[in-house]
């Protein structure tokens, strides 16, 4: 599995999602089977690139390569510029955001909204290639199928990326409309696949290795994305790896080890965000890790009140 001239371990992707996929999260993935790993989305606005939360999610220290960055935003030569500020900090690949529902994105149309202005979403692909060209770093495109049921654009904007030079196209089985809701739909990411000779990512409901396994084969993508379902279960992408590999099912992890990975990725996270943010922000993770476990309910509310790391 490559992405331009870089060659990944294997094709299994952790979704970018603000938030949750932090360096420290990233790195646990990676450490547990995933070939690879996109930032958290950067906005293009240069105002807010000096912010605590921007430079935070610019900051790729100790992290494996090959480093790929999501950037955001609606102008063109905006998204050129936070390409090259993001390859400056260390960005390998530049993935660009045209997959996010999420309303505050959307309504400054951003995200998945671009889908829904073919012309303008052209001008981002074409001002970002044409801005990472010179340095050598390739460039992938995160899209929906569409912006409903009814305006599934997906397959143009598609072949359109390919030839303006996109390196590797994801496609999420939902339409703007859907956000997160109902069922993910693979025929449209299949028909992407097959009109596409540069690698496709199949994304949407990939939650256990009978399901990677049965995507695979109706989309015939080259790789596939996971999101939500490694919230708390970071090492779905070993299990994956593992079945695709022998078709044997990989044993769960041990609570001994669930409890070293979750305590070593608790510390980076402090780390990385600081003691009063870090206790904060984890609480999404630790709530997530201990939800399906025998007094998961009351752990997570004495969690949800520790203010301090040791406390924690």
């Amino acid at each position: 599995m490559n992405i331009g001239a870089f060659e990944l371990p294997n094709n299994l992707f952790a979704a970018p999602m603000a938030g949750v996929t932090d360096r420290p999260f990233r790195m646990l993935c990676r450490q547990l089977g995933a070939g690879h790993a996109v930032s958290e989305m950067v906005t293009s606005q240069r105002a807010l690139w000096s912010s605590l939360k921007t430079s935070r999610r610019a900051d790729h220290s100790g992290e494996p390569g090959p480093i790929a960055v999501q950037i955001a935003g609606v102008n063109a030569q905006q998204m050129a510029d936070a390409a090259l500020y993001n390859i400056d900090r260390g960005a390998q690949i530049i993935d660009i955001n045209m997959g996010c529902p999420a309303k505050k994105v959307c309504n400054v149309f951003a995200g998945s909204a671009l889908m829904s202005n073919e012309p303008l979403a052209l001008l981002i692909i074409d001002a970002v290639v044409a801005a990472c060209a010179p340095r050598g770093v390739p460039v992938t495109l995160k899209m929906r199928t569409g912006r409903s049921d009814a305006e599934k654009n997906a397959l143009t904007i598609a072949r359109a990326a390919e030839s303006a030079g996109i390196a590797l196209l994801t496609v999420h089985g939902r339409t703007r409309e859907q956000g997160f809701k109902g069922l993910a739909e693979y025929d449209t990411i299949a028909a992407v696949k097959a009109a596409l000779s540069i690698p496709v990512v199949a994304n949407g409901d990939i939650d256990s290795p009978q399901k990677a396994r049965a995507v695979l084969a109706h989309t015939q993508a080259d790789a596939l994305m996971i999101g939500r379902a490694a919230q708390g279960r970071p090492w779905i992408f070993r299990e994956i790896a593992h079945f695709l590999a022998t078709g044997e099912q990989l044993a769960p992890p041990t609570v001994a080890e669930a409890a070293q990975w979750l305590t070593a990725h608790l510390h980076d996270h402090y780390a990385f965000h600081g003691e009063w943010s870090g206790v904060r922000t984890a609480r999404k993770h630790l709530g997530w890790y201990v939800r399906d476990l025998a007094g998961g309910d009351s752990l997570r509310a004495e969690i949800n009140v520790a203010e301090s790391a040791a406390e924690q």
